[in-house]
């Protein structure tokens, strides 16, 4: 049942230099979403369990900060071992980041029903499973909350802000304030059905071209080469509704009603991408997907990759909310 009428947020959330954050998990996504909060002057404890991993989560968080030319903010970062190690008592949002197993993301809501405020927002950045899938059973499901990140967090502006079933629209509304005052761009997805936003929208793309590449009529290089330099290249200047206007909504339709029947509509993902990963090729982490790589090759294209989104951060940086509070932290 939505209960959004018990909920209220604290007076002070919508200044993050006012606030204080947990985020559970401490690994890539974790470190980055930490980033993005302690960038904004929020005070950010991350709650990671491995002590072993304490010094590289504080390194890559750091490093984090550099990149956006803000390592003073590093400040404002603590770790903690638990979730009992926390002060709870002021803190406004939860994020979680651990791995991807419903039933572990369930346990962890569960805790956080009991520890965190009665006023707290408690949100998961899952990929795979929708909120109401989290929540379910918990009590003050409405302060439960999508908060979907894209990889490398701190480099990519867009956060989808994900209504489940009992999410209270004031505790939705307050979270897209909070992340666009952490100069992040959010977008409202008011129903939590499987890939939320962006990656329906990913995914459509990725079942034509990988059945291209099953047809033979493309390699996965020139696939690549087609979206970065055609149409993705004007994806930083205009989404694919706005382009339609530039273009003509008469040019968009005719040719619609062209390509639409041959799209590829297979249920399954493609042959290409499943028998890769049948033989346990998954790309970079083994080493070999569609490309071969090295430690050597992998480290430059990461930097190579990194790269280009600050490139791309500064060519939108007009366009982008402004990081709201971290000159008065």
């Amino acid at each position: 049942m939505n209960q959004s009428h018990a909920f209220s947020a604290p007076a002070h959330f919508f200044r993050p230099s006012q606030s204080r954050a947990v985020v559970v998990g401490g690994g890539t996504m974790g470190a980055d979403v930490a980033v993005v909060l302690a960038r904004a002057g929020c005070q950010t404890t991350v709650v990671e369990t491995s002590g072993a991993r304490h010094d590289a989560l504080r390194q890559q968080v750091e490093k984090g900060l550099r990149q956006l030319n803000a390592a003073e903010q590093s400040r404002h970062l603590v770790i903690a071992s638990s979730l009992e190690a926390v002060d709870w008592t002021h803190v406004d949002v939860v994020i979680e980041c651990i791995p991807e197993r419903l039933d572990w993301k369930q346990a962890l809501f569960a805790q956080l029903a009991q520890c965190a405020r009665a006023d707290a927002l408690l949100c998961s950045n899952s990929s795979s499973f929708p909120i109401s899938a989290i929540a379910q059973g918990l009590p003050s499901q409405e302060r439960m909350v999508g908060l979907h990140f894209f990889m490398p967090a701190h480099l990519t502006p867009l956060v989808e802000v994900v209504s489940g079933a009992g999410t209270a629209q004031e505790a939705a509304d307050n979270l897209y304030s909070f992340m666009r005052q952490c100069g992040m761009v959010p977008v409202r997805v008011k129903k939590d059905l499987p890939g939320f936003l962006a990656n329906r929208l990913q995914h459509a793309l990725a079942r034509e071209a990988f059945a291209l590449i099953d047809a033979g009529i493309a390699t996965p290089e020139d696939v690549d080469a087609a979206v970065r330099f055609g149409f993705g290249f004007r994806f930083l200047a205009a989404g694919p509704v706005l382009q339609r206007d530039h273009a003509g909504l008469e040019v968009h339709c005719a040719a619609g009603a062209t390509m639409y029947p041959s799209l590829a509509a297979n249920k399954e993902p493609a042959q290409c991408l499943s028998d890769l990963v049948a033989q346990g090729k998954f790309g970079m982490k083994s080493g070999e997907g569609f490309f071969q790589w090295t430690p050597e090759s992998m480290a430059s294209e990461k930097t190579r990759y990194q790269n280009m989104l600050l490139a791309g951060l500064t060519l939108l940086a007009s366009e982008l909310p402004p990081v709201q509070d971290a000159a008065l932290s």
